[in-house]
């Protein structure tokens, strides 16, 4: 650092919205230096200079008929790249994809199978996997029995969920190929996580410390231990040594308008709202960004700001994996600064139920679960997979 007078994160968050300064200034304290990146218009890179063409690249799809699978999908087929989607239901496919064409080819894979996920990956070529899927689906058809007895399966025995097992053996798919090129730096395997799913295993201290991101619904619920699922296979893509990034956004809205910036930030701190239709952009994105490669980040959007034309630049700003936990100065400059950040009014996400909207809290109304402390389990519950 060629300076080292302090600005207060918080006045330079400020400072970077107003486009008034680019956060990689280095007019600050390096230690003070709050982990997060605003995917803003200055400074971006055109979207042509970032992916070139993609006509000649496949992108395997895993868990291509869920809410967001299915956008990712679709963002892909209209970038032009070529998408093998691996599906458990053909039937429910037809009914939420395109048909299968030129650029376009549906294929029923257990993703519970190491053996069919690398067939799958090898045999089609695939240059990179988008991980989408989860032990659990938002299917509101499915019978309760088949709920009860996938959600029991994955309950006692996590490391046969499909997260734990799929996840890995996308990376498997990929090992051993050489880097001959600055395009073999890109991620090979984007994992599509969750923000929220370090903190059930917090300590009680630091859970105190950071209330505001440990104490909202989904992390003080947890509903069998599926954030504790996702962090395992997190950690083990990241031990795999296959080029990788996880994106973890937080609250899925698809109310929340659409085209919002996004704000990337570290450390599992963030809370806030992001649509679908961003998450998938975002997971699209990362296939050509060697910037991504080796990184996790969490990411919501604010409403009323353009979003950048390429998100390199704030990704660029981000830390590796590798480089080793946040101190505790930083996380906190980070936690401050993300809860000012907030939807409504109170912007208290530790005071929201579960299925309550931060409008509602304004309000003092409750959400669709009932109110915090006595949700409904049983609606709050992720439902598994079909």
């Amino acid at each position: 650092m060629r300076s080292h007078h302090f600005i207060s994160p918080v006045v330079m968050l400020a400072v970077i919205l107003a486009g008034l300064l680019p956060i990689s200034s280095q007019a600050f304290s390096a230690s003070a230096l709050p982990f997060f990146s605003i995917a803003g218009a200055a400074n971006s890179i055109p979207e042509s200079a970032v992916n070139g063409s993609n006509t000649s690249k496949t992108i395997a799809v895993t868990g291509a008929t869920g809410r967001t699978g299915s956008l990712v999908v679709k963002e892909l087929i209209d970038r032009g790249y070529n998408v093998v989607a691996m599906v458990r239901d053909m039937n429910k496919a037809k009914t939420c994809l395109p048909s299968s064409g030129e650029n376009l080819k549906i294929l029923k894979c257990d993703l519970g199978s190491e053996d069919q996920i690398i067939s799958v990956v090898k045999q089609n070529r695939c240059d990179t996997a988008i991980w989408c899927a989860t032990g659990f689906s938002d299917n509101p058809t499915q019978s309760f029995f088949d709920k009860v007895a996938a959600i029991f399966g994955v309950a006692v025995a996590p490391k046969k969920s499909i997260d734990a097992v799929g996840v890995v053996a996308l990376a498997k798919a990929f090992e051993g190929k050489t880097i001959e090129s600055e395009e073999d730096t890109v991620p090979k395997v984007i994992m599509l996580s969750s923000a929220g799913v370090t903190r059930p295993s917090w300590t009680n201290e630091k859970k105190k410390a950071f209330e505001g991101a440990a104490d909202i619904p989904i992390v003080r619920l947890n509903p069998f231990n599926i954030l504790n699922i996702k962090a395992d296979s997190e950690e083990r893509l990241r031990q795999s040594g296959v080029p990788y990034c996880i994106f973890r956004p937080t609250g899925l809205n698809d109310k929340w308008p659409v085209g919002s910036r996004p704000v990337f930030s570290q450390g599992d701190v963030a809370v806030g709202r992001i649509n679908r239709k961003d998450v998938a952009k975002i997971l699209v994105d990362c296939i050509s960004l060697k910037e991504a490669t080796g990184k996790t980040f969490e990411g919501f959007t604010i409403e009323g700001y353009p979003p950048a034309t390429s998100i390199s630049t704030a990704i660029g700003r981000l830390r590796l994996d590798s480089d080793g936990p946040m101190s505790m100065e930083a996380l906190y400059a980070t936690y401050s600064n993300m809860q000012q950040l907030l939807p409504g009014e109170k912007q208290d996400a530790a005071a929201l139920a579960m299925g309550q909207t931060y409008e509602q809290l304004d309000k003092g109304e409750n959400g669709r679960l009932g109110q915090r402390g006595t949700e409904n389990a049983e609606a709050a519950a992720p439902k598994p997979s079909s």
